[in-house]
């Protein structure tokens, strides 16, 4: 597994946080999610060999939320 924590700094109330939680915790091989508004990040794990890093993002751009980096 690949802990990962990215920077999403479109987020700004509760409802984006909830947002980009269910499009992550949707992704076979996506776990232990944590969503922090006041940093503006997204910290993660992810199986590579189920999911890649790319399609991540994908999942967070279809639910409006651009990905800024990685930290």
């Amino acid at each position: 597994m690949k802990e990962v924590t990215l920077s999403v700094p479109d987020m700004s109330c509760e409802h984006c946080v909830n947002a980009i939680n269910k499009a992550l915790t949707g992704l076979d091989g996506v776990e232990d999610v944590n969503v922090s508004l006041p940093t503006k990040t997204v910290s993660f794990g992810y199986q590579p060999e189920q999911v890649s890093m790319e399609k991540i993002e994908a999942a967070l751009d279809d639910a409006g939320y651009t990905v800024a980096g990685v930290q």
